[in-house]
């Protein structure tokens, strides 16, 4: 699973391997010129201690080196000015090796905040694709982490980890070669303990590996738990739920800071094993370093501290390294919850060769079944037509299926048996935007954006302008109160359009089904939850946008389908009646109870 993942991992970073690369290449001559600051090191402490001389000829391979490349630079000077020559030297190596490694960090940075931001309009995109009963079994915490959190650590495997363990692989490797100038025998013996500390960090990480996963699922219900409560922040103070919510997010975040500590318990222990081992191995180094039987050689006073600065310089880079198999473990335990849903199957895709979608004749229900759940079918052998510019009305009791049947036409769920066909042709066989486009829909849950007035009725027509949105307001009776708002139609209507009343929303969205102006409505109880004067300016504003379409109306108040061409009576899921009003009143069956129960003791016109 880890090898794939990490595969998956370098395959989100492909497009941006060439600053990748460069990076390691600055990291490298960075790398170089740390090392080059050493071997200086070496006649700039002879210059100091006075005792420079010929460099060439005798000592360690370091020494001589050292002779070679620098001994032009301080032969037949003073030792104070090669001193001075060194310390220019030294600091021009500093200067030179910072601004490689600044060079070498900001493309890492640039490389990170691309892939993260890659895999997030990915992972977005995707979710925009799945079926809508992944979003019933999942809650949206879970994939707000994803999107968030899971996605931002995801980079640090990418990118920072894999830059940081060549760097510090670099280092390393710099320093044990000019270590081993000094003494090859003690850079095998420092080599030796190697094993014992990756020994020792592998039975952590296992423990870590099972811990992280448990710590960004609980971290994932946290967010769930915070996004799902406070949208439903009027629920809870209705019904004096402040406290029981308090005490349970209480008990769940202190559940989140176990599974957190636990989690960096074993993350930051990496780091001080691996530092009291090096100190341990360095303490053996300054040991063998002083018996020349162990160290092959009778080392000067300032190869010495060069050695010893060498070792010392080598701790921060083991210890960097000791910890990039916590960072990514990490790393890994999000990129597999990313890629877990990822690997949802995508819902909205077309076939290569789908159709453009046209409505000229009619829409058939061909003896359609559908279930959200295997062996609890929602909808059973609907069979029925609707024909271009008639007024179909569906009702029923409540759980009978009838939004659920307004949910197919557009495709946001397909049937499990039978098949809708739109002018005789089968509606998977046709393109999803395209069948979409025919359609115009209101419901009772209203949904407003956070945003202007103007772009949550240009939604459905982004590229119209703003007489085209006036008079689509003017249409749904709306334009009056838009224009008595702080900003009018660019006032901002908040989250959900918590700014508007219902009756205002619902006249919102009427605005937005006017302006696509489509051929096909689908209103689903659209009136059933205002009061008597916001179902007045509705009702008149549905009148309007139901002239010269095909509708298809889900209806709670019968009082509103009185004169529909067609009305289709849902019981469990099945067709039990089907007729005009008048003829299902004499039928005496469900549609006749359903009227009698509405309207008992009053006069209907019928």
């Amino acid at each position: 699973m880890a090898a794939g993942t990490t595969q998956r991992l370098l395959e989100v970073a492909r497009p941006y391997r060439g600053r990748f690369l460069l990076g390691l290449v600055a990291t490298l001559l960075a790398s170089l010129l740390d090392g080059v600051t050493i071997v200086v090191l070496v006649p700039l402490l002879k210059a100091l201690f006075g005792t420079a001389g010929p460099l060439a000829g005798h000592g360690t391979l370091l020494e001589r080196l050292s002779d070679q490349l620098l001994g032009p630079l301080v032969s037949g000077i003073t030792p104070r000015a090669a001193a001075f020559r060194l310390v220019v030297v030294l600091l021009g190596g500093l200067l030179l090796k910072n601004a490689l490694q600044y060079a070498a960090n900001q493309l890492s940075v640039a490389v990170q905040e691309g892939v993260v931001r890659d895999l997030r309009v990915r992972l977005y995109r995707h979710l925009l694709s799945l079926d809508l009963g992944f979003f019933q079994r999942t809650r949206i915490g879970q994939l707000i982490a994803g999107v968030l959190v899971d996605a931002d650590r995801v980079k640090q495997a990418v990118t920072a980890s894999l830059t940081t363990l060549f760097q510090n692989g670099m280092l390393i490797t710099g320093t044990m070669v000019i270590l081993a100038t000094i003494s090859w025998r003690l850079t095998l013996l420092t080599l030796a303990t190697a094993p014992i500390l990756v020994l020792g960090i592998r039975s952590l990480l296992r423990r870590l590996r099972r811990h992280a996963r448990l710590w960004t699922e609980e971290q994932g219900e946290l967010t769930a738990t915070v996004t799902e409560r406070l949208g439903a922040v009027k629920l809870v103070r209705v019904y004096g739920g402040e406290q029981h919510e308090a005490e349970a997010f209480a008990a769940q975040a202190n559940r989140y800071r176990k599974r957190t500590q636990r989690t960096q318990r074993y993350a930051s222990l990496t780091s001080p094993v691996s530092e009291v081992f090096g100190g341990l191995v360095l303490i053996l180094i300054v040991w063998a370093a002083a018996d020349p039987r162990l160290a092959g050689a009778t080392l000067g006073p300032e190869v010495t501290i060069v050695f010893l600065v060498a070792a010392l310089k080598i701790m921060s880079p083991i210890k960097a390294m000791s910890q990039f198999p916590a960072a990514w473990t990490l790393a890994l335990t999000s990129a597999e919850r990313v890629f877990a849903v990822l690997d949802q199957p995508s819902f909205e895709l077309d076939p290569p060769d789908a159709l453009p979608a046209r409505f000229q004749q009619d829409i058939v229900f061909d003896r359609v079944g559908f279930s959200y759940d295997p062996g609890r079918p929602v909808l059973q052998d609907l069979s029925f037509t609707v024909a271009r510019g008639s007024v179909v009305a569906i009702v029923g009791p409540s759980g009978a299926g009838k939004t659920t049947l307004l949910d197919l036409l557009p495709r946001l769920h397909d049937p499990d048996s039978g098949e809708i066909r739109l002018d005789g042709v089968p509606l998977p066989r046709l393109q999803r935007r395209s069948l979409r486009s025919l359609l115009g829909v209101v419901s009772q849950e209203t949904v407003i954006l956070n945003d202007t007035v103007h772009a949550n009725i240009a939604y459905a027509r982004p590229d119209a302008g703003r007489a085209e949105v006036e008079a689509a307001a003017r249409a749904a009776n709306a334009h009056e109160f838009i224009s008595g708002l702080p900003a009018g139609y660019d006032t901002p209507l908040g989250e959900r359009g918590t700014r508007l009343s219902g009756g205002q929303r619902q006249r919102v969205a009427i605005a937005r089904a006017l302006l696509r102006d489509p051929p096909i409505l689908l209103l689903d109880e659209a009136t059933s939850a205002l009061d008597t004067e916001s179902e007045r300016q509705v009702q008149g504003a549905i009148d309007r946008l139901m002239r010269h379409r095909t509708v298809l109306v889900v209806a709670h108040r019968l009082a509103t389908v009185l004169h529909a061409d067609q009305i289709l009576v849902l019981d469990g899921g099945r067709l039990v009646e089907q007729g005009t009003h008048a003829a299902l009143l004499l039928e005496n069956g469900l549609y006749r109870r359903l009227f009698e129960l509405q309207f008992r003791g009053a006069e209907v016109l019928v």
